[in-house]
């Protein structure tokens, strides 16, 4: 089956990006270089194209209680214009997708979603649904959406778009009427840095794009960076840090996953584990050579192999041949040492914090 294409897809042939498939989806690995995309977050402004992800509609009279049921965090109470992350669950603790809740009111919330898990998520969200006064809608195929982010995005989103933004705080929301249409305007982002994700209509969306470019104030940037710069911050990749048989205890997302609210799928799993411990872990490597580890790759302590790497780099802001990875229990601890196998050569490296490069939100 053919990838889908976004509605910036012949744009970034325009700009000559190189084009990869990901997730479903024909979408830009690069533009210029990686290094340089990279850069343009962590010091200015870059912007992404994030149509590919996935929107769920939620309303209903029993809109809040269905949401708790399918989300680790606790929605409970939260004002509209809250923002909440945690993960979709497998009755075993497994994780279905990661997601981003959106509280609109208390019989309306708007869920983003993994493009990769877009069918799968909806058909289990629907079948979930079947015993809740809920309706669900898979909004996906409607809304173009843009990350922009950097330490200047706030300046680039309220003079080049002329959307007023500088009042939401991290993990917030609202809703603005412009140009005849609502568009949703968070504070979020995957980067490790301040920013803004913009949904609305396939050509407002093309629109915002264009005018960004014209204004040169924020770098295209594609999912080469969107890896590099999520890694650096500890942030997991759905399929590399979370999948269907790895918990978010196992990932270490535990403080999203709320144990002591009442109930929700796969909650009796992942109480069990917080309770009991897990048996393997993810966790930050740093190497003492410059070799990169890649996913797949082995750890090893001994003659043991007591692990796999799930992502790794040559960190572009600091310097450093990192990974994070999935290791037994008993090797996860700080200032373990241990060896990631490269090309069949061992390469010393050390337990560390998985956050390799600090972040910069926006309280």
């Amino acid at each position: 089956m053919a990838d889908k294409r976004t509605c910036l897809y012949e744009r970034h042939i325009a700009q000559g990006a190189k084009m990869v498939s990901f997730g479903g989806f024909e979408m830009p690995i690069q533009y210029t270089t990686i290094t340089d995309e990279h850069m343009a977050v962590r010091t200015a402004c870059g912007v992404f194209d994030v149509s590919h992800m996935g929107e769920v509609l939620v309303t209903g009279p029993e809109a809040e209680r269905f949401v708790q049921h399918i989300f680790t965090n606790d929605i409970a109470g939260a004002e509209p214009g809250k923002i909440f992350y945690g993960m979709m669950l497998h009755p075993n603790g497994g994780t279905i997708d990661d997601l981003l809740v959106y509280k609109e009111g208390d019989e309306r919330y708007f869920l983003v979603i993994n493009a990769a898990n877009i069918d799968k998520d909806y058909a289990w969200i629907s079948q979930q649904a079947e015993a809740f006064d809920v309706v669900t809608e898979n909004q996906s195929e409607h809304y173009g959406q843009l990350a922009v982010q950097g330490p200047k995005a706030e300046e680039v989103v309220e003079r080049v778009l002329g959307l007023a933004c500088k009042e939401l705080t991290f993990y917030t929301f609202k809703t603005i009427d412009t140009d005849g249409e609502t568009i949703i305007v968070s504070r979020t982002g995957y980067t490790g840095e301040d920013g803004f994700e913009i949904y609305g209509s396939h050509a407002f969306t093309q629109r915002c794009w264009d005018k960004l470019m014209e204004s040169g104030e924020a770098k295209p940037c594609a999912l080469g960076c969107r890896d590099t710069l999520r890694f650096e911050v500890g942030l997991p990749l759905y399929g590399d840090e979370l999948t269907d048989d790895l918990s978010p205890i196992e990932a270490g997302l535990g403080m999203f996953v709320k144990v002591d609210k009442e109930e929700f799928v796969g909650k009796d799993a992942v109480a069990r584990q917080k309770a009991e411990g897990v048996s393997r872990k993810i966790v930050g490597i740093e190497l003492a050579t410059k070799a990169i580890p890649r996913h797949g790759y082995d750890v090893v302590v001994g003659d043991e192999v007591v692990g796999t790497v799930t992502t790794g780099y040559n960190s572009i802001s600091t310097g450093k041949s990192v990974c994070m990875a999935l290791v037994k229990i008993e090797h996860a601890k700080l200032g373990t040492e241990v060896q990631v196998r490269i090309h069949k050569k061992l390469h010393p490296g050390t337990v560390i914090k998985k956050r390799f490069y600090e972040k910069n939100y926006k309280k």
